[in-house]
């Protein structure tokens, strides 16, 4: 399901980016979370621009969590 993040929740196992308040999430049925939805922009300190949609690109070439792949 698709959701905001309400507080930090640690590291995007997919992309390695912090998942902060106010991203959009898709939230597995195994619980785990993982950005979601539109493509947005991360300014690095270098700036460059990261786009991020991990858990849509994931899911283009795998079925299952990337966390729990037997489940």
């Amino acid at each position: 399901s698709e959701d905001v993040l309400s507080k930090d929740a640690g590291e995007c196992a997919i992309c390695l980016e912090e998942l902060q308040q106010g991203d959009t999430i898709a939230r597995l049925p195994c619980l785990c979370i993982y950005h979601k939805g539109q493509v947005f922009l991360r300014m690095h300190i270098k700036f460059q621009v990261t786009f991020i949609g991990c858990i849509d690109e994931w899911f283009e070439v795998n079925r299952s969590c990337p966390e729990h792949p037997s489940d």
